[in-house]
């Protein structure tokens, strides 16, 4: 059965790395980026319930007297 040959593979994945590396930055090269991003104002409206002023209170059916 004959071995398998792996001198040639760091090369392979040294240049394979290297050229995906520059693909990448070509690519990102040419997409546009806005040079200074505009800040829009957050608006905060206070939404009010009717359980914000109130007191509840949640029983528990164990927490309940005996009958």
């Amino acid at each position: 059965m004959p071995q398998l040959d792996t001198s040639t593979w760091f090369t392979t994945i040294l240049s394979s790395t290297i050229t995906l590396f520059i693909l990448m930055q070509l690519k990102i090269s040419t997409q546009n980026f806005p040079l200074t991003p505009s800040i829009q104002p957050v608006l905060l409206t206070d939404m009010t319930s009717p359980w914000e002023l109130k007191w509840t209170k949640i029983y528990l059916p164990l927490s309940l007297p005996l009958q």
